[in-house]
């Protein structure tokens, strides 16, 4: 699953909807819907959020989220490591062979020390 499948089920489920509900409002198949929650299709087009942020009737700063939610969402990663050092294509390459394994809490752990650059701008 994705954190944009993720957050749009959530939403779905607090409006007490189906996905052969929503995805008829969106004017997409069921099919379609349930991939796009599952992870088993890419990020959705701008204009398809946009009908998504619609249908639930989003404020604007939500909306913002689940547009960057959508971009974090590609299920099939590739990470260009060209022109970057050794240890940085070998981290790239570690995580790709150990990211399946690793416990939620430990994803969570390495997500939170990004996040946590992030905020020191490195």
């Amino acid at each position: 699953m994705t954190p944009f499948g993720e957050r749009m089920r959530q939403m779905r489920a607090r409006k007490g909807v189906s996905q052969k509900e929503m995805a008829a409002a969106l004017g997409v198949s069921a099919a379609y819907l349930s991939a796009l929650e599952h992870g088993r299709r890419g990020m959705p087009s701008w204009p398809l959020i946009q009908k998504i942020v619609g249908y639930f009737n989003v404020i604007w700063d939500d909306a913002e989220e689940l547009e960057r939610l959508a971009a974090l969402s590609h299920p099939r990663v590739t990470v260009d490591t060209a022109g970057l050092s050794a240890t940085a294509t070998l981290l790239a390459n570690r995580l790709a062979e150990r990211i399946g394994r690793l416990a939620e809490g430990d994803v969570e752990e390495l997500l939170a020390r990004l996040d946590a650059m992030d905020r020191q701008g490195r």
